[in-house]
């Protein structure tokens, strides 16, 4: 969809948006291309300790038979259009084909992180009714102590057979027929519910249209140096299940007909990432801020890794002038830093190719998109004033709504402004700059964390009276999770009760959630009206 200009201005003044009415994601990303049948959709590492070959490939030929199987199985089971289907897996191929055959179906995909524990998965999948859930074994064993209550849930499929109240996700492939007409879709229509971090309250479910591909494009484009080019091939460590993964890299380049390597590190090793790059030819990638930090470490990479790479996106935490310059000694080009989120994501970037890259800044407004710093009304502010970074309505790549919480999607507005909840400023050249987040939402590892689901999961602990979560500065993931906390009349401070809290929330939530600090406290710090100071708080947290 981006044409190349020469220059900033003259690329943006050839962009046009062109979103049909009807618009079906599975039928875009797997069939248009299916007729070459030897096209290379994806290349599968798996990761050691998991049975089956070493490496597969599956072309987008495959991919299409295989979700039309799903598709098809799944109707015979009663999914219906309009359907959640939850899809608990790693990056995988069950992953991908599990995607295709819902956004076909006309269903609504809610992705899960395999690490979340039993209570985050309860609430996602009770707030969204999934009717479906699509997990390995590992996910399974988390879903058996919560089945009982989810009554929406009415068909769970396994990808590593069948057994404790799941049926066989191949066996049911195997007995499907390889073809299926994909609903006719608008472009308008539902496709997807991905649950973000909120600062109070439960997370909430961001639903996105069809079309939610389409406005991602030019935010993939642009930063990734006009993507594609002739021999690109796609990887992030990112999960797919979070937007980044999902439609920063995975679905974007099956539009284009790129292949993707998929292979996601147990724990991210920065030596065999350099060593996955080199040996799978990776051309493009997204590196989330975390894992660069971590590749800085690895010694001589040049020298050691015979890796070609033609561009390299990051986004989710900003990078600063010692990281762009490593980038460019490391890998021979400019990391182009992106913003986004997953309400309306990639609407801001760099493209070193076309215009300067300025340290400690996010990059323009991609093509397509507007963007502004504005008040508290919506108002735009002039250059360098501080305030809200928002974006202007219509827009492809906008959520449709907050699922089951209409409240919350309205106070994402001022007028036709969505309020992005971070701040910052505009320069006299049109360069935002990010300076923090209006909300209290914890950036870590380049995962934006909610405080509101770890003080309630430790508020569930029966030696926790009160409990405070907050984001402190760290040299590696940027910040690291902190609680405070306010013991229950006969409770004492230790060490070992410590661990014990901070199991209570790894095991319930997600391993990159728990606090990785506890401090014991008489108090929280509070306002008039009985809100916690957070401030406080996380002033208290950079100092100890």
């Amino acid at each position: 969809m981006l044409e190349r200009g020469d220059t900033y201005d003259g690329t943006c003044a050839g962009f046009r948006w062109r979103v049909p009415e009807r618009y079906n994601i599975g039928a875009d990303i797997c069939d248009k291309w299916a007729g070459e049948p030897d096209r290379l959709a994806l290349i599968y590492k798996r990761a050691s300790g998991i049975a089956g070959p070493a490496v597969e490939n599956y072309t987008f030929h495959d991919l299409s038979r295989l979700s039309n199987k799903l598709a098809n199985a799944l109707t015979a089971h009663g999914a219906a259009r309009g359907d959640r289907i939850a899809i608990l897996l790693p990056q995988a191929p069950e992953t991908a084909i599990s995607h295709i055959a819902a956004y076909k179906l006309g269903a609504i995909a809610v992705p899960l992180f395999t690490l979340f524990g039993a209570e985050a998965l309860e609430y996602r999948l009770s707030d969204s009714g999934a009717a479906v859930l699509i997990a390995d074994r590992n996910g399974l064993a988390k879903i058996a102590e919560i089945r009982a209550r989810l009554p929406a849930l009415k068909l769970v499929l396994c990808i590593d057979g069948p057994g404790e109240g799941a049926l066989g996700f191949h066996e049911e492939l195997a007995r499907a027929r390889d073809s299926y007409t994909p609903a006719d879709t608008l472009a308008e229509d539902p496709a997807l519910i991905i649950y973000t971090s909120g600062t109070t309250g439960p997370p909430k479910g961001a639903l996105h249209a069809q079309r939610v591909l389409l406005g991602h494009l030019p935010g993939v484009e642009f930063p990734q140096e006009f993507f594609p080019q002739a021999g690109d091939l796609f990887w992030t460590p990112a999960d797919w299940a979070w937007i980044g993964g999902l439609i920063d890299v995975l679905l974007p380049a099956w539009h284009h007909g790129v292949p993707v390597l998929a292979h996601r590190f147990a724990k991210f090793d920065p030596e065999e990432a350099f060593r996955l790059m080199a040996d799978f030819g990776v051309r493009n990638a997204f590196m989330p801020p975390t894992a660069l930090k971590m590749m800085r470490g690895v010694e001589n990479p040049r020298s050691r890794f015979a890796y070609d790479l033609r561009s390299m996106g990051s986004g989710g935490e900003t990078l600063g002038e010692g990281l762009l310059a490593w980038g460019r000694e490391t890998f021979g080009l400019t990391i182009n830093e992106f913003y986004g989120q997953t309400e309306c994501n990639l609407v801001i970037a760099n493209c070193a190719g076309i215009m300067p890259v300025k340290p400690g800044s996010m990059g323009r407004a991609v093509p397509g998109h507007r963007v502004a710093i504005v008040d508290e009304t919506g108002a735009p502010l002039p250059p360098g004033d501080h305030g809200n970074i928002a974006v202007a309505r219509p827009d492809p790549v906008m959520f449709l709504k907050y699922w089951n919480n209409p409240e919350a999607t309205v106070e994402k507005f001022a007028g036709d402004w969505l309020l992005t909840g971070d701040t910052g400023s505009q320069d006299a050249q049109g360069y935002f700059h990010f300076a923090g987040r209006q909300d209290d939402v914890i950036t870590s590892g380049g995962y934006r964390i909610g405080p509101g689901e770890i003080e309630d999961c430790l508020l569930k602990h029966p030696s926790v009276a009160m409990a405070a979560a907050v984001g402190v500065p760290d040299a590696l993931r940027t910040e690291r999770v902190k609680a405070f906390v306010v013991l229950r009349p006969g409770h004492e401070a230790s060490d070992a009760l410590a661990g014990e809290l901070q199991n209570h929330v790894k095991t319930r939530l997600a391993a990159h959630e728990y606090p990785r600090e506890i401090a014991f406290i008489d108090a929280l710090p509070m306002t008039a009206t009985g809100k916690i100071i957070r401030r406080a708080l996380r002033e208290r947290g950079a100092k100890h």
